[in-house]
């Protein structure tokens, strides 16, 4: 899926919403992967929303690439509620068209 970027001020994080855990990554990387905690799992509480990063070596790089993943998951989910309230509104607005229906 490909999601839309967001940019610092289009979402509200704050740090205390935030849950960081670093793990171990899996898969190839031989020792270097064994010795170091490079995965990055954020988990925005409010919305329930996990993402889980382990592209990078660096566990700095992991953690900045979650957190645009995450901002652009939370835009994304705000993207689509304000849709359905409009949406909702408009149908809302719109009569049923039927012959009962007058102006």
């Amino acid at each position: 899926a490909v999601l839309p970027h967001a940019e610092d001020v289009d979402v509200d994080l704050r740090d205390e919403d935030v849950r960081i855990d670093t793990m171990r990554a899996s898969g190839a990387g031989g020792q270097h992967v064994n010795t170091t905690n490079s995965a990055v799992r954020l988990t925005h509480i409010p919305s329930g929303i996990t993402v889980v990063i382990q592209d990078e070596r660096s566990q700095h790089k992991n953690k900045a690439k979650a957190f645009s993943v995450l901002r652009a998951r939370l835009y994304e989910l705000e993207r689509e509620k304000l849709a359905k309230e409009r949406s909702e509104l408009r149908s809302s607005l719109i009569g049923s068209a039927d012959r009962s229906e007058r102006i």
